[in-house]
């Protein structure tokens, strides 16, 4: 998560989307760690989707995990677009708002790590 504070504070706002992507994924695994479980993939929804058989997971969160994931390729791949880089098509709205959902994620699995 402070990769993703950190490169949406000095304006690499494609890095941000990664970091927040990242930091969503970490907290799930860590949930699959606590749980004695192993957690397959790098798709936060798909990782979050598996846990919802044990315990609940709200759509909201679910919503986010989706968003989430789909800064995991385009982000830093500059084949990701036809044209351009990464950075010429990221902005600071979707930094925030990827950051925010990164939060949600990380808040519910703190909450499961708590039980």
């Amino acid at each position: 998560m402070e990769h993703a504070l950190h490169s949406s504070e000095y304006d690499e706002f494609e890095w941000a989307c990664f970091g927040a992507q990242q930091a969503g994924e970490k907290a799930a695994k860590a949930v699959y760690f606590h749980l004695h479980a192993e957690g397959w993939g790098h798709s936060v929804f798909s990782l979050l989707k598996n846990l919802a058989e044990k315990v609940g997971v709200a759509q909201d969160t679910l919503d986010a995990a989706k968003a989430l994931d789909k800064h995991y390729i385009p982000t830093r791949y500059p084949s990701g677009f036809d044209r351009g880089i990464p950075a010429d098509y990221y902005t600071r709205k979707e930094a925030e708002q990827a950051i925010e959902y990164a939060r949600a994620v990380i808040e519910f699995c703190e909450g499961l790590l708590r039980r």
